[in-house]
């Protein structure tokens, strides 16, 4: 199927996701969705499932470490943390 596309008449976005993934994953994803908008969430993780993880993880002093783990800041970090300690 790859051997049929003109690369160069590609639609930017195309160009950039082949680039990205490979003419073969590029043209997987193109009849999968094609036609779709597609958003993408800012964070890679589920927010209730890393909070989960955060409460398990947190040593006290890891703070920094786990919001770069996963992929959010430091007060949300305090946040999860607050939360668990009111809900208790």
């Amino acid at each position: 199927m790859a051997e049929r596309i003109e690369l160069d008449a590609l639609h930017q976005f195309y160009k950039s996701l082949n680039n990205l993934v490979g003419t073969e994953s590029m043209l997987i994803i193109y009849e999968h969705y094609k036609g779709t908008q597609l958003n993408f969430p800012v964070h890679l993780y589920d927010r209730k499932v890393t909070a989960q993880l955060v409460l398990k993880e947190f040593n006290g002093h890891n703070q920094h470490e786990l919001a770069r783990k996963y992929g959010y800041s430091q007060k949300w970090i305090q946040m999860v943390m607050r939360e668990a300690k009111e809900d208790k």
